[in-house]
């Protein structure tokens, strides 16, 4: 057969996916390897979804979602960013969960050979993405001697005349790092001075203890040819909607026209029964949020324990619910490999630090999500730092 295009044969592996479909082939394992909330969903978010069905509300919705959503999503953005009343239900694009938003916002913004500038470690996809696009992702790093934050020297030196966009990620998966108002403010004025784009995965933005969560949007402009700044938004991880496939990519103004050619050659429009369960997450009660929340945050704590009792490194998640470990003193140098052996052997599967850039070897990512006696029984069968 003819040969598939060499952009494609070039995406790397999913290392998450590779190691948590391990797991599940794997009896009896515990999977602490992927991010997916295991609280069933509020009654009413259900009804909604189950409701449009009834009323056979089947058909297409406008490319950018129905109004009320926009409108909630933009409601609900303008309360957690603080961006203030120029965001607006015109610039809420509805999109089938943040990764399809990421596609989305990449298609808009990169040509081919342009260089796209994403956090080492960062969320896979980043890199998966822009090499869909033909385009050139470009790790900047965050070491673990500055916390794993990102330093604008760094990445102001890797600029060049291709690079077009910056990638920010915060609360970060994989790393639970939170972005301080002060560093926020520095990035978006660096992406101002060599005149990029932004886009923002705020996909845990509901998910901080003990520090706020900042959008760069607050330090956007708000005149049309002034404001940069796109921000990624899902449902998946603030409502456990993963499988509904729910978001929003907020987006400057004066984009409307074109924002709806390209959603229509991407997906259209998100489905309804979604967009009506995603209306009765954002607009009803809101105790799974709470709930969820001081789940988390209480998991985070108990197994920071665990792996201080162990020895073993972490760095402290200030946000989202992973916690980042440095298991260099069992890994060899391949945590890759480490962590295949360590499910076979073990029957716990975590995510490789690998998956998620260079700077990863010798880390893993440890999921909180899930119920705290598997976390703790997982965490429990990690072998102590001598």
């Amino acid at each position: 057969m003819p040969e598939l295009a060499a952009h494609v044969r070039d995406v790397p592996v999913n290392q998450i996916r590779e190691i948590t479909e391990a797991a599940w082939r794997t009896p009896g394992a515990l999977v602490l390897s992927i991010g997916e909330p295991g609280f069933p969903l509020p009654r009413h978010i259900l009804d909604s979804g189950m409701a449009c069905l009834d009323r056979d509300e089947t058909n297409y919705t406008p490319n950018a979602g129905i109004p009320a959503l926009r409108e909630a999503f933009a409601a609900r953005f303008r309360e957690r960013a603080g961006a203030g009343n120029s965001i607006g239900a015109d610039r809420v694009y509805v999109v089938d969960g943040a990764q399809q938003g990421l596609h989305f916002a990449m298609s808009l913004l990169l040509s081919p050979g342009d260089e796209i500038l994403i956090p080492n470690p960062g969320y896979p996809t980043f890199a998966m993405t822009s090499r869909l696009l033909n385009a050139v992702p470009v790790g900047y790093p965050l070491y673990p001697d500055h916390g794993f934050q990102p330093r604008t020297g760094d990445i102001e030196a890797l600029i060049t005349d291709r690079t077009r966009v910056l990638v920010l990620n915060s609360p970060s998966n994989p790393l639970g790092a939170v972005l301080s108002e002060d560093l926020t403010r520095e990035l978006v004025e660096l992406a101002r001075r060599h005149d990029l784009w932004v886009i923002s995965d705020e996909c845990y933005e509901a998910f901080t203890y003990d520090v706020p969560h900042v959008s760069p949007a607050r330090f956007d402009g708000v005149l049309p040819g002034e404001a940069r700044v796109f921000t990624l938004l899902t449902l998946s991880k603030t409502y456990g909607l993963t499988g509904l496939r729910i978001g929003a990519l907020v987006c400057p103004p004066g984009l409307e026209r074109t924002m709806n050619n390209v959603m229509e050659s991407i997906v259209s429009c998100v489905a309804s029964p979604s967009q009506y369960a995603a209306l009765a997450a954002l607009t009803g009660p809101q105790d799974y949020v709470r709930q969820t929340h001081a789940h988390y945050r209480a998991n985070r704590d108990a197994a920071s324990a665990v792996l201080d009792a162990k020895g073993i490194p972490y760095l402290k998640a200030d946000g989202a619910f992973y916690l980042w470990a440095d298991v260099s003193h069992a890994s060899g140098g391949d945590v890759r490999a480490w962590v295949r052996r360590f499910l076979a052997e073990s029957g716990v599967a975590l995510a490789p630090g690998t998956a998620f850039g260079s700077i990863g070897e010798g880390w893993v990512r440890i999921a909180l999500c899930g119920k705290r006696q598997e976390l703790l029984e997982g965490l429990a069968r990690l072998p102590d730092r001598g």
